[in-house]
């Protein structure tokens, strides 16, 4: 049966999203939490407010094996185990919500959609490391990228605000949040993207460095005697914005710093504007040329001094910032008229493409193997 009301289960490192939508998308309610001690409890008084038909949830880490949403039993949440410890901030608590969603509600349909799942279309040349040949074979060590599920979202819902086919779109979509990537979105397909083999790579994120030199990582070890568990968590959770300025991870707070004349905080500024920058450009260099660039997560949609200096930066490109409209507050707009280069806020809505994703597969599972 096709669902109509969806649960949206967003469970991460640091909060758990839980939305239900109807057969329309419309919002029925809403709540995020902190990481609950008992995650069955939380499930159960959200599902006292309203019956879902099917559950989604976001999984970080799809791996090579998923590359499209999937109907989650004990088999398939066995296997997606196996991942946890490639997105190991993100994959546990998520996983920990199905189990908690199994357990509770067994009879109705859980579906599991991946961030990694957008960026399965990358070119070879895009997706594959210049690492020894063995490794690759091994291990299947690629370029996965991240947060697909809001690049999607935001590349279809720019197409809507610019009133332009999707497929005759080049966009560049940039999530910035507590972790932030670009994506390189030809005709909807995503073609480059920031992150890598694991959600550490790219832009310099809250407590995530971003690109970093191996040889850094290597020579660290070496010296400072450090473990591979140390370096995990130094990486994870003390790197980033709030390695750069010893104050905060949270960007308001950095700001903040600036104005008081703090020189870390306008250190970590401007490095997190440098890497920005660069990111944009690098991924208009694999479109061949960008029409628009999309800002969306809790950075993106509510820090008008980071957009304004990333389109000072990429004003080569083409890019212009409309002051008053960049600093009108929140919600989704165009922050230039007229530009070269649209520049534009898009509203994440990560539960959105779940929720499609969990429709599209359980119609598939109703409508069967089609005929010869």
């Amino acid at each position: 049966m096709t669902p109509g009301a969806v649960l949206v289960v967003n469970a991460g490192s640091s909060s758990l999203k839980l939305r239900l939508l109807d057969a329309e998308d419309e919002l029925l309610a809403a709540s995020d939490l902190p990481p609950p001690d008992d995650l069955a409890d939380a499930l159960a008084a959200f599902l006292a407010e309203g019956e879902p038909e099917a559950i989604g949830h976001r999984i970080v880490h799809g791996g090579i094996e998923y590359a499209a949403p999937v109907r989650v039993d004990r088999s398939a949440e066995r296997h997606l185990e196996r991942l946890a410890e490639l997105a190991p901030l993100h994959n546990p608590p998520a996983l920990a919500a199905v189990d908690a969603a199994l357990r509770l509600r067994p009879e109705i349909p859980n579906v599991a959609c991946f961030d990694t799942a957008f960026h399965a279309t990358l070119p070879p040349e895009a997706a594959m490391y210049a690492i020894p040949g063995d490794w690759s074979e091994r291990w299947q060590l690629r370029r996965f990228g991240f947060h697909g599920l809001s690049h999607a979202h935001a590349a279809r819902r720019a197409a809507e605000l610019l009133e332009r086919p999707l497929g005759e779109l080049r966009l560049v979509t940039a999530h910035l949040g507590a972790g932030a990537s670009l994506a390189a979105v030809d005709g909807g397909r995503s073609v480059d993207t920031t992150m890598g083999f694991t959600p550490l790579d790219g832009l310099v994120m809250a407590t995530r460095p971003g690109i970093l030199d191996p040889g850094l990582v290597l020579w660290v070890q070496r010296h400072g005697d450090l473990g591979v568990d140390d370096v995990e968590e130094a990486l994870n959770h003390a790197a980033g914005l709030l390695g750069l300025s010893g104050r905060s991870s949270d960007m308001r707070d950095i700001l903040a710093g600036v104005r008081e004349g703090d020189p870390r905080c306008r250190l970590a500024f401007d490095v997190y504007s440098h890497r920005l920058a660069g990111a944009v450009a690098a991924m208009a260099a694999s479109l061949g040329s960008v029409d628009a660039l999309v800002f969306t997560g809790g950075v993106g949609e509510n820090i008008p001094e980071v957009r304004a200096e990333a389109c000072r930066r990429l004003a080569f490109l083409g890019l212009e910032n409309d002051p008053r409209a960049n600093a009108q507050g929140v919600g989704e707009r165009l922050l230039s008229d007229g530009a070269k280069v649209a520049a534009l806020v898009v509203t994440a809505r990560e539960d959105l493409e779940i929720a499609a994703g969990v429709r599209e597969i359980l119609a598939d599972i109703e409508a069967g193997p089609s005929g010869p």
